[in-house]
This record gives C-alpha cells, sequence and structure tokens, in this order.
C-alpha cells in the first residue's frame, strides 16, 4: 500500500498498514471523500506523525478527531492554521500555560507546529472526519491504528510524558505503561469542563520537570505559531 507517512513511523506501524481493517478504512474514506467534504485534506491527515518522528517523541497529547468546519483541521490535535479563529478549547489550554508558566502566549494564533517539531506529538484518535459532523469517522479502525501507535511508543520508548485530557483521552492510559512514563490526566480544556481542573492542573510545568529528570530538552510552551 502507498502510505505517505514519515519513514520511522511508518516502519513502526508497518503491519497496521497491511492489515486487514486498515483495507477496510481506506475503502471507507475512498467512499467517503467520493459522496463527501471530509477533513483535513488527504495530504494532512498523517501530519502529527511527519511533524514528530518515532524517535523524537517527547509528549504526547491525544485528541478525539479533527476539527469539522471549514479551513481549521490540519492534522494536529487542537491546533489551526494561522489566521484561523482560535477555537475555546485552545485559548483555556493557552490560558493554562501562562498561568502555569507565568508566560504572556497571546490568544490569538493557534498554530502547535512550534510544539510538534519540538517533539510533542499531537495526536488526534480518529485521523479524519466528515464536513460539520463531529465523530463522523469514529469505529472504522482509526482507533485501532492509533492506539497501535500509542501501544508502540509505550513499549519501544522510556521516559514519554502523556497528557490525557477528559474521559476519552483517559481511558488510553491501559495503553501506557506507567513504570516506564508520566501520565498526567485533567478534565478537558473546553469550556464545558475546564473549570472543574484542567485550570491549575499544571501539567506543563510537570511535564517538563520530568523531562529534564530524564535528561532531555523540556518544551518551550510559548513557541506557538
Amino acid at each position: 500500500m502507498n502510505v505517505k507517512i514519515e519513514p520511522s513511523w511508518f516502519e513502526v506501524l508497518r503491519e497496521q498498514f497491511e492489515a486487514p481493517y486498515f483495507s477496510q478504512l481506506k475503502d471507507f474514506l475512498v467512499t467517503e471523500r467520493s459522496q463527501n467534504i471530509c477533513y483535513p485534506p488527504g495530504s494532512l491527515i498523517f501530519s502529527a506523525f511527519d511533524h514528530t518522528p518515532f524517535d523524537k517523541v517527547k509528549v504526547v497529547i491525544l485528541g478525539q478527531d479533527p476539527y469539522h468546519e471549514p479551513g481549521q483541521a490540519m492534522g494536529l490535535c487542537f491546533s489551526v492554521p494561522q489566521g484561523v479563529m482560535v477555537p475555546p478549547s485552545l485559548v483555556n489550554i493557552i490560558k493554562e500555560i501562562n498561568a502555569d508558566l507565568g508566560a504572556s502566549v497571546p490568544t490569538a494564533c493557534g498554530d502547535l507546529t512550534g510544539w510538534a517539531s519540538q517533539g510533542v506529538l499531537l495526536l488526534n484518535a480518529t485521523l479524519t472526519v466528515r464536513a460539520h459532523q463531529a465523530g463522523s469517522h469514529q469505529r472504522h479502525g482509526w482507533e485501532t491504528f492509533t492506539d497501535a501507535a500509542i501501544k508502540a511508543l509505550s513499549d519501544r520508548r522510556s521516559g514519554i510524558v502523556f497528557l490525557l485530557w477528559g474521559s476519552y483521552a483517559i481511558a488510553k492510559r491501559t495503553l501506557i505503561d506507567q513504570t516506564k512514563h508520566l501520565v498526567l490526566t485533567a478534565p478537558h480544556p473546553s469550556p464545558l469542563s475546564a473549570y472543574r481542573g484542567f485550570f491549575g492542573c499544571r501539567h506543563f510545568s510537570k511535564a517538563n520537570a520530568y523531562l529534564a529528570l530524564c535528561g532531555q530538552q523540556p518544551i518551550d510552551w510559548t513557541r506557538i505559531g
């Protein structure tokens, strides 16, 4: 199968690409794209992997599925291209960074490629979505694929920080060996739940402290845009 994805990730996930479920997923996506507008564009489906090679991953942030309105989805969870209005959940993430680190990151830009290039894997559990229909591509195979990616990081690497926000992401902690990695959980940063414990979680300073303890370069969380 001709899959365009960063080479180190292709080697790690080769068996997934060759599995029957992935062939069925591909057929589903071909049909979906022939009948509906879907996001992100095909070239950006694997952006999280392309920006952050397997051996460079320091932190994993897990989202659920891509943004489903025009111009938003760019293959990185929570991230939107420059010039696009910053979604409320990301506004709250930036607010927590500012409070946690004493920073002054503006909420005018939501492009998180600066994090991805430092080793933050911004992974959605489902990598595509039909326009205007949140969750429309769930349970078609993407979760099996992204679970395999999380499990591979857990099994083959050590010293990674997993930031799991909200019940959906927190459920993925069963895939992670917590004797080898740091798992931090909190409510989702959406306006509906951020005040239930996301604000004040201090995940960004905790992640950097752990990375430093493991002899790794901390993340500059102020590098947005």
